[in-house]
């Protein structure tokens, strides 16, 4: 196992979560070239609007759990790393999938992309950041017609 050398971010207030204290969480990205370990407690979720995130994502935003630093190991493959903004994005370069962020001002702190967790459930946001940078229509997402799988194409009806 490789021990993550960056030690993520977390600029807002924290509270820690109901998480169990040795908890120890799976993830990885979409292909599965990599996989990671992470140990608990989380101590929160957020919901990040800012542009870098979501030109990163390719998301109208991204959810990120944070962790206490040195709590992750790469138990498969090795992350592509980007460091842009003095920030580090670690990904897969194979897929793409987002998987760490770190901020080296708050070197304490790393973020784990929440929907790379094998189980991402248990992680509800408790805030959102950089609402200023919000893309305006994602207040109409919840209002917008439903599917249970595929929409309709466009034309069909």
């Amino acid at each position: 196992m490789k021990i993550h050398r960056s030690l993520p971010n977390i600029g807002r207030g924290f509270r820690m979560s109901i998480m169990a204290e040795k908890t120890l969480l799976h993830g990885g990205c979409l292909c599965g070239a990599l996989r990671y370990a992470v140990r608990g407690p989380a101590a929160q979720t957020t919901v990040c609007h800012c542009s870098d995130c979501r030109r990163a994502s390719g998301a109208p935003f991204v959810a990120w759990t944070f962790f206490r630093s040195g709590a992750l190991s790469w138990t498969a493959g090795s992350p592509k790393l980007l460091n842009f903004a003095g920030r580090e994005r670690s990904f897969c370069g194979d897929c793409g999938t987002p998987l760490v962020f770190f901020d080296p001002g708050i070197p304490e702190w790393f973020e784990v992309s929440t929907c790379s967790f094998d189980d991402p459930e248990p992680h509800q946001p408790l805030d959102e950041c950089w609402t200023g940078d919000r893309i305006p229509w994602l207040e109409t997402v919840g209002k917008l017609p439903g599917f249970d799988a595929n929409a309709p194409l466009p034309g069909d009806s």
